[in-house]
């Protein structure tokens, strides 16, 4: 069993170590050092490799904290997977210091994982950006808080967003008021993330002056959009048609975000998605960037990536289950 004391200010212990040491408690399992406090100083134990990596682990989350980063179990666990993965050179201290924006409360926004910080670049770097991944890799609020950063700083003179209206599980006649009312449902996730980017009062002003819209896919059709920024959310819901429509539509000095997950469509059976189509049609092509989030940049609750993999791993079995009855119906014909 070694020993090495190494150097955590005071200021920093609790940031580091969590509420409850509940940082701490990830840290000693993941790494599997022991971390104990004498006369004031901190020391690990456990065999020279794994203090080393705890070494270097404690040395990060330190940079972090004296940037003012609040140290949560989840970006812990990503710091893990970091080091697990040998990414030093995309460290959170990177990721951290890339601020997008800041909500109306003064929340920062910034990319939280690897997969989020590319998909960043991509959409900086390119007039088309395809964002596609599980739910809560932050494909929208991401997107959202660029759009609203680029009008802000008068790069685009529109904010546009849309999504398709696909009916999942109740008929849009079902639902009362006029077309608006029924239609607003499916956007208002949209209208959520605005707000909290913005703010309520000056999202209103600029959508009554036409320069911030958020309306059905259906209502792109036969226009050309010039310098705006469009997101064209929840795009494993469109058709091949309806997806080339709206990528025609885009115009000059636009910049255009399509975010979906392949895994949630609710189109009629078989139906292809127009966001499958496109990536397969549009790959390769400069100007396109396309960006494949994975579980693992998740950064909703720590469970939501559970249920992620959980369904991964159900899907795959699925998959594997009917390939071999697939196989055996054709040797039984044979």
């Amino acid at each position: 069993m070694e020993e090495k004391e190494i150097y955590i200010p005071d200021e920093h212990l609790k940031n580091i170590f969590g509420e409850f040491d509940k940082n701490l408690s990830i840290l000693e399992k993941k790494l599997s050092v022991s971390v104990v406090i004498r006369d004031g100083k901190v020391k690990l134990l456990g065999t020279d490799k794994n203090i080393k990596r705890a070494e270097s682990v404690f040395s990060e989350l330190l940079e972090l904290s004296k940037s003012d980063t609040l140290l949560t179990p989840e970006n812990i666990s990503y710091a893990l997977t970091l080091d697990d993965e040998n990414l030093a050179e995309h460290d959170l201290l990177k990721m951290d210091s890339d601020i997008i924006a800041h909500t109306v409360s003064g929340k920062p926004i910034k990319p939280k994982t690897i997969g989020q910080k590319n998909y960043v670049d991509l959409i900086r770097n390119n007039m088309v950006t395809f964002g596609v991944g599980p739910a809560g890799t932050g494909k929208t609020y991401l997107a959202m808080a660029l759009a609203c950063l680029y009008f802000g700083r008068g790069e685009v003179d529109r904010i546009i967003l849309t999504r398709p209206a696909i009916e999942a599980g109740e008929k849009l006649g079902f639902l009362p008021g006029d077309l608006q009312s029924k239609v607003d449902p499916y956007l208002r996730p949209l209208y959520d993330a605005l707000y909290q980017i913005m703010g309520q009062e000056s999202f209103q002003r600029n959508t009554e002056k036409g320069l911030i819209e958020v309306a059905p896919l259906a209502y792109m059709r036969g226009r050309t959009l010039d310098s705006s920024f469009i997101i064209l959310d929840e795009a494993q819901n469109t058709t091949p048609a309806q997806m080339k429509m709206f990528l025609t539509r885009i115009g000059f000095g636009s910049k255009a975000v399509i975010t979906g997950d392949l895994t949630q469509k609710d189109l009629p059976k078989g139906q292809t998605s127009g966001l499958s189509v496109s990536l397969s049609v549009l790959k390769g092509i400069e100007g396109i960037g396309v960006c494949c989030l994975k579980k693992e940049d998740v950064v909703r609750h720590p469970l939501v990536q559970k249920i992620v993999e959980a369904y991964e791993e159900y899907e795959n079995k699925q998959t594997k289950t009917k390939a071999k009855r697939f196989e055996g119906s054709k040797d039984k014909r044979r």
